[in-house]
């Protein structure tokens, strides 16, 4: 048998051959039939791609107007109110800073989602205070429109998570809403407190409400719910929040 050596002579030699003529040209003929449809599938996807990354920016300029729905809350040791981006990424560090503290195992990255987008929704729906008793805090049919929306700014499959996450972090059940709600009752105690009774002194808000309130930390945390209640205590003791007999 003779041993073909495969460079340009060779390759010369057997293409010159009849029958591999036949072959190569054969190839050639499904190479092009494939490149128009392979250039197609490959323009397709790229146009994919610029239409994932174009809602994904979409979304990302549509967030930021969250920076001016102003809280009824104020900053620490402060008269300027608190906007909800800044209460959302202090939620995010105070989960990552407290996360020892949970009464249960929970996953880190879902509950950072979970803090940073819970109040995108009121882009939309506007920020409801926690001690309004004019509105039904369990009616959550306008802000399911304004996540519908929103979060519809994104590819369809990232929309659905987020739509899904800020749903788990309404109902409160799973771990990681627990303790997500936890952080997010207990960072206007501290503001309060911080500004001599903020918004209890403000509205007119009484011990008991506060406490009612409150208590949800328990559900996410053993240890910063006796802190707090403690906390609620003291302000009652020093004046800061009235306590009817």
């Amino acid at each position: 048998m003779q041993k073909i050596n495969f460079n340009y002579q060779s390759s010369a030699a057997f293409a010159d051959s009849k029958p591999h003529y036949q072959i190569l040209n054969g190839l050639r003929g499904i190479a092009a039939l494939i490149s128009p449809s392979f250039s197609l599938q490959q323009k397709n996807l790229k146009t994919m791609q610029t239409t994932h990354l174009l809602k994904q920016i979409s979304f990302i300029k549509e967030i930021d107007r969250l920076k001016y729905i102003q809280r009824k809350t104020k900053l620490f040791n402060s008269n300027r109110h608190e906007n909800d981006a800044e209460h959302s990424w202090h939620l995010a560090m105070m989960a990552l800073v407290l996360a020892e503290h949970s009464d249960k195992p929970v996953d880190m990255l879902k509950v950072l989602k979970m803090v940073l987008i819970h109040d995108i929704v009121e882009i939309d729906a506007g920020d409801t205070f926690i001690y309004d008793t004019s509105k039904n805090h369990t009616n959550t049919r306008e802000e399911l429109a304004a996540a519908k929306r929103i979060f519809g700014l994104l590819p369809e499959k990232q929309a659905e998570e987020f739509v899904e996450i800020w749903k788990e972090f309404e109902a409160g059940t799973s771990d990681e809403a627990k303790f997500a709600r936890s952080m997010d009752r207990l960072e206007p105690l501290l503001q309060n407190i911080s500004n001599k009774g903020g918004t209890w002194a403000e509205f007119n808000v009484d011990y008991r409400k506060v406490y009612d309130k409150k208590k949800a930390i328990k559900e996410g945390s053993t240890t910063l719910w006796n802190y707090a209640e403690n906390l609620i205590n003291d302000s009652v003791k020093e004046g800061i929040l009235k306590k009817t007999p």
